[in-house]
């Protein structure tokens, strides 16, 4: 913290010298602790008494008459910055402080005579450590940067895996797309089908949404990766025996920023048309509408039926080819980053089972969190368990995106 000494200002970082994805390798996956453990570590507590001295100093210099227009908007801009952090900070240590008092009171109500007065303190002690959670969650999230596509829409799509059940895992991949369909109407999100294949058994092979709404990307971005189904089939020879089969489905998200600026050469398309199958029985065309788009350098492949208009169909088809080439683009300059930095994040690859939906145990298990959830018709219900589930895994992120940068600051000074 300080000024240059020709007055330039030279603020030290936040979070912002690094991009940050949920870590699957992490050592501190399997001790994870929430918010309120990693705030009351010194690592954390050092960091933000330098923040604070920091916005102090900013705010002290920002009263002087002898600085420039320069230095005025850059001060402007690192007050704004740190402006909440300082405050979120020194509201934690006073609700730290009014704990402190009434664990001290406790010790000392222990007479029968206080019973009463005790059991008020404890409820009151109780209030205070949610309250700090909450604090603490929301001075993380000040801290961890924002991803350039959290407010993005996305294009979602899910696919069954193959198995040697038969139909279970088109069945359970139509429940899942039915899932994040109802998370939509939940979180009050657009939700347009885009490609809709099913199966013959009332499943479904294949499905692809458009998703646009408030934060649509930060929600959704941890969903991408295979999803493992255990489960006794409801029907066949299977169901009869009672045997559990295991099935898995994958699901894909992809950031749809308002302009992908991906320049797509029309002789490197291979344009098909065929007739649309038809979402759930729903209307099938009697003319080839729908659009399949093929990119040959990269062997990408889009498919449309949403609309009954071919014109349609194309234009949104090829505004899927442009995200899903974007997608690339992102991926591959994420990959250098990470392997300049040297960083064991996890890639979201449809490789890596992020989850397992046990219908026999009522048990959905998260394996990226150890987080295990009951009750697997309330998730698939896509309502306030699933939206649980999803910020727990965004708490996760955002307390590993603290934890790895501290770590990665010790060891800068630790080696000088």
């Amino acid at each position: 913290v300080g000024l240059h000494n020709h007055g330039f200002w030279r603020p030290k970082p936040l979070l912002d010298t690094a991009r940050f994805t949920l870590s699957f390798n992490s050592p501190h996956r399997k001790n994870h602790q929430g918010s309120q453990a990693l705030w009351k570590h010194e690592a954390v507590q050092k960091y933000l008494e330098t923040l604070s001295k920091e916005y102090q100093q900013v705010s002290q210099l920002l009263s002087a008459d002898s600085l420039g227009d320069f230095e005025q908007r850059t001060l402007r801009r690192r007050c704004a910055d740190l402006s909440p952090i300082a405050a979120a900070f020194q509201e934690i240590k006073e609700a730290e402080r009014e704990v402190q008092e009434l664990e001290a009171m406790c010790t000392e109500l222990d007479s029968r005579d206080e019973k009463q007065l005790l059991e008020l303190a404890l409820e009151e002690k109780e209030g205070l450590d949610k309250k700090m959670n909450m604090l603490c969650r929301k001075l993380f999230q000040l801290l961890v940067p924002k991803e350039k596509y959290d407010r993005s829409p996305v294009i979602l799509e899910v696919t069954a895996g193959r198995t040697t059940g038969g139909d279970i895992c088109q069945q359970f991949t139509k429940e899942m797309f039915e899932m994040y369909q109802s998370y939509a109407d939940y979180k009050r999100w657009t939700f347009d089908i885009v490609n809709y294949t099913p199966a013959e058994i009332g499943g479904l092979h294949h499905a692809a949404a458009h998703i646009s709404g408030e934060n649509v990307y930060r929600h959704l971005k941890y969903e991408g990766g295979t999803h493992r189904v255990q489960r006794i089939p409801e029907t066949g020879l299977s169901s009869r025996m009672q045997r559990i089969h295991t099935g898995t489905m994958s699901v894909i998200v992809l950031p749809q920023p308002e302009e992908v600026d991906v320049k797509v050469d029309p002789k490197d398309l291979r344009i098909d048309t065929f007739r649309a199958k038809g979402a759930g029985g729903q209307h099938v065309n009697k003319t080839d509408s729908a659009v399949r788009i093929v990119h040959l350098p990269t062997g990408l492949a889009v498919e449309c039926q949403q609309e009954r208009s071919q014109q349609m169909n194309k234009e949104i088809a090829l505004r899927t080819l442009r995200a899903k080439l974007y997608q690339q683009i992102i991926e591959k300059q994420l990959s250098q980053e990470q392997s300049a930095r040297k960083l064991q994040l996890g890639t979201r690859a449809q490789s890596e089972r992020i989850r397992t939906y046990n219908f026999t145990q009522d048990r959905v298990t998260d394996h990226r969190i150890s987080y295990d959830a009951r009750n697997i018709k309330e998730i698939l219900s896509g309502k306030e368990a699933l939206d649980k589930l999803i910020n727990r895994l965004l708490e996760f992120a955002e307390i590993e995106a603290v934890t790895q940068y501290l770590e990665n600051l010790q060891a800068l000074e630790g080696g000088g």
